[in-house]
């Protein structure tokens, strides 16, 4: 791969990642049907929705991480003077990646979770099951 060529673009895996494919903590979890970026607003607002549902019973997991920065410069500047400012955090999140997990609740209580999860990130999501 040339210094030039379009692999190091950053872009988002389109396919599957072998790890963070399975549930590893809880019984449920939801998981991303495409890949894509979910920022860091996107993601505590579904973990808010789902600690929400709960009511003080049950564990939830965070799977995703919000690490890579968002940079930009105020509209009416001039070119040049180096970077703007962090203005936020994304996380990229592959297809089949687990987002949440969930445990300690039933699977309707965690199945009305999710669904209520599933509205809060630009990306599709769907429910999945410990077997």
């Amino acid at each position: 791969m040339g210094l030039n060529s379009g692999g190091r673009t950053g872009r988002c895996s389109r396919g599957c990642k072998p790890d963070g494919t399975q549930l590893g903590f809880g019984r449920y979890g939801t998981k991303s049907c495409k890949a894509g970026r979910l920022s860091y607003r996107a993601i505590e607002a579904a973990r808010r929705a789902i600690i929400g549902q709960f009511r003080r019973n049950g564990k939830i997991w965070v799977r995703v991480l919000a690490d890579l920065p968002i940079t930009g410069k105020p509209t009416e500047i001039r070119m040049g003077r180096g970077k703007g400012n962090p203005t936020g955090w994304i996380a990229r999140v592959s297809t089949g990646q687990i987002l949440f997990e969930m445990d300690g609740v039933s699977l309707s209580n965690a199945r009305q979770a999710a669904t209520l999860a599933a509205h809060k990130p630009c990306s599709s999501t769907k429910f999945v099951q410990w077997s």
